[in-house]
């Protein structure tokens, strides 16, 4: 515990038991993360596999089948149909969340699903209808993971390490990426045949048992349980995973904000109904700013160009002087090691101590530096496919920038992003708020995974382009971050209403219960038991919306 306590600096740290930060809370946090671990091997694996000349051959993605944008179409087809299906079902998730609980969600959605699409992708021997079929459906599994994941580890974790807990989703997608880069490298070093790319698809089937297996062994989320009344189970939950007595003060004290927080949210609108949910989310300021806030953060976050390279890295590479299979894939493995090492770095050291906002205005400033040397370099060298020449400085260069974006991304808009939305959104609203903004990642995951190709074909030499564009949008969503992004760090997720202006309508609300009860209706309009949300729009004061969007 000392070691933490000099690791994370902030309020909470100070404040809190040190029981509260033993084994269970890692280990639950690990245990869902496995879903991002389906992602990761999906995402790594992927762009090699599409390099292997065994694989074009049988999907005819060679060049003697297709030209250059008939085999960037389909290679860009191949790869979206997963984020097709992640979509749909980020999109799908938050009631399924809500009616049968995170961890059933997590065991047969996100894990079951994942491996029935697993299973369909390696049967396809050369048939592109199955392969896509299969992507759609393990990108729909992976969609509930997505969703799901983030949420019910911010829901279990303490307030001081929150950060850190939901950052690893985030590793686990890193360290996919990073297994499947190797794999793939492996596969074209000392494999041969179609078993150099069916060993890598096959490979992808060990994250969704791994995260059905280890959810069994694992708790609803406390705030689940009660959000459906089922208030004893949760309190048990939550005595469990702090590793503290029911009585104690802290547990007591946690318990009570959970009630206190869900009771206020009852109160200002009562019902759960889809409709009665977006009518809350959309109409008063205070959610309607969080909700805009992650949707956008989400769409900024595809707008960095990271899945550009991750889906894409070995024909990156390639396009910056990189010859040969098997330098290319060394090459994407190196990548895939950086952005291990800086996510780790990032979880330990800079999470729940730097802060969300200063993590995401930094490293958007310097990413749109490391997009814009490399646009720079490719426009002035022109490095040539197909030469036999070895790398130049100046390519090095490129190369070490490519590296270092993907160091700065795993330091801000990669995790941060999923800390932050799971966090602001009230109890009702989280899951609905973690579902769209996931929704909203895969769809712009699909825009570029599936706009990538062509563009590396047709803007400019060596597509140079491609760089400015995302060097443009990394400099907008700093400008976004400065102006609308509120720090979180350290606060409970009970203390978010505060933070984002939604007291003023519940006191509001209290002080016109009162009002009716003590019989004072005069010179003010009568008011119904349960306020509309136009009612609570009103309510809301001015100085609570200096940034509402």
């Amino acid at each position: 515990m000392g070691l933490m306590q000099k690791i994370v600096k902030n309020d909470a740290m100070k404040e809190d038991p040190p029981e509260i930060y033993g084994w269970r809370a890692f280990a639950l946090a690990c245990s869902a993360c496995f879903g991002g671990l389906i992602f990761g091997v999906d995402t790594g694996a992927i762009g090699g596999v599409l390099r292997m000349p065994e694989f074009q051959d049988l999907y005819r993605l060679s060049p003697e089948y297709a030209t250059d944008n008939q085999r960037a179409n389909l290679s860009a087809n191949i790869v979206s149909t997963l984020q097709a299906g992640c979509f749909l079902g980020a999109l799908l998730a938050a009631h399924a969340a809500d009616r049968f609980g995170r961890r059933p969600v997590l065991i047969w959605g996100a894990g079951g699903i994942s491996l029935i699409g697993v299973i369909l992708q390696a049967a396809a021997s050369g048939h592109l209808a199955p392969m896509y079929i299969g992507r759609f459906v393990s990108g729909f599994g992976t969609g509930f993971a997505s969703m799901v994941n983030p949420l019910y580890v911010a829901e279990n974790a303490p307030r001081a390490i929150r950060g850190g807990l939901t950052g690893i989703y985030q590793l686990f997608i890193v360290f996919g990426i990073f297994l499947a880069y190797w794999i793939n490298y492996g596969c074209i070093q000392h494999i041969s045949g179609q078993a150099r790319f069916l060993i890598p698809l096959v490979f992808q089937a060990i994250p969704p048992l791994l995260l059905m297996i280890s959810m069994w062994l694992c708790n609803e989320s406390p705030r689940h349980l009660a959000k459906q009344d089922r208030w004893e189970e949760a309190m048990s939950v939550l005595s469990t995973i702090r590793a503290l007595p029911p009585t104690h003060p802290y547990v007591a004290n946690e318990f009570a904000a959970i009630k206190a927080s869900i009771e206020e949210e009852n109160l200002l609108l009562d019902g759960t109904t889809w409709w009665s949910l977006q009518r809350e989310m959309w109409a008063i300021p205070a959610n309607r700013r969080r909700a805009i806030i992650s949707i956008l953060l989400m769409f900024f976050q595809q707008m960095t160009g990271t899945n550009a390279i991750n889906y894409y890295a070995p024909m990156i590479f390639n396009s910056l002087g990189v010859r040969g299979e098997s330098n290319e894939l060394f090459a994407t493995g190196i990548y895939g090691l950086v952005k291990l090492i800086a996510v780790i770095v990032f979880l330990i050291f800079v999470a729940d101590s730097l802060g969300r906002r200063r993590s995401l205005i930094w490293t958007g400033i310097a990413m749109a530096g490391m997009m814009l040397y490399i646009a720079i370099f490719i426009r002035v060298t022109q490095p040539d496919p197909n030469s036999e020449e070895d790398v130049s400085a100046a390519g090095y260069v490129a190369l070490i920038c490519i590296f270092l974006f993907a160091s700065l991304f795993q330091f801000g808009w990669g995790p941060v992003c999923w800390i932050y939305v799971s966090e602001i959104a009230t109890t009702r609203l989280r899951a609905t708020n973690v579902s769209y903004a996931a929704a909203t990642q895969w769809l712009f995951n699909f825009v570029v995974s599936r706009a990538v190709p062509p563009m590396l074909v047709n803007l400019g030499v060596g597509g140079f382009g491609t760089y400015i564009f995302f060097a443009g949008w990394c400099v907008v969503m700093v400008v976004f971050c400065w102006f609308f992004i509120p720090e979180t760090k350290g606060l409970s997720l009970e203390s978010m209403n505060e933070l984002f202006g939604m007291t003023e309508p519940l006191r509001a609300k209290d002080n016109e219960a009162a009002s009716v009860d003590n019989g004072s209706r005069s010179d003010r309009k009568e008011i119904s038991e349960t306020p509309t949300v136009a009612q609570v729009d009103q309510a809301e004061t001015p100085g609570n919306n200096t940034r509402a969007m």
